[in-house]
Parts: structure tokens; sequence; C-alpha cells
């Protein structure tokens, strides 16, 4: 546990518990949000292909996951910490410098 607040730079078990809690609820809630997202739009397993629905259903997932971690971060009060890993995020995949 203080291996990882030392490398978040987290300095209370309360404050890791609650990005804790913000990853799992954010998960959680992307994939609850995707699947009738998908189905709004037409996109369901009738009438596309498994091997372009799967991938469609994970992409619209993953950007949901993107939104809400910020979110639900913002929400119980880590939004530094969540928008501090988004900025890193994107810089992974080359969308910011």
């Amino acid at each position: 546990m203080n291996k990882l607040m030392s490398r978040w730079n987290v300095t209370s078990k309360k404050d890791l518990a609650i990005i804790f809690f913000v990853f799992s609820i954010t998960g959680s809630s992307s994939v609850f949000v995707g699947r009738p997202i998908l189905k709004f739009l037409g996109l369901t397993l009738e009438n596309v292909p498994e091997i372009l629905y799967y991938p469609m259903f994970i992409i619209s997932s993953f950007i949901f996951y993107q939104v809400f971690l910020v979110m639900f971060g913002w929400l119980f009060g880590q939004f530094q910490f969540f928008w501090n890993m988004e900025k890193k995020l994107l810089k992974r995949f080359g969308i910011i410098v």
C-alpha cells in the first residue's frame, strides 16, 4: 500500500480507498452504459456481425471509461489525481502533446 501511495503521490489511506472506489465504479459504469448506447444507435448482435460488434462495444466502453473516470474523480474529490492520469494516457496515445 505504501509503495502505491508513494508512486501516486497520495498522502492518506482514505484518499487511496476513494481512488480504488472510483476505479471500480468507473469500470462497471462504462460497461453498463456502453451496451445501451450501441443499442440506441441500432447496433446489436442481431444486425451487426460479432466481429464488428465487440470491437465497437470495447471502444465505446473505453471512451465512457475515460469520461467517467474524470467525472467520478471530481464527484469524490479526487479530480486532480484522475485528470493527471487522463493527461498521461492521452499523451501516450499521441492525442495531446
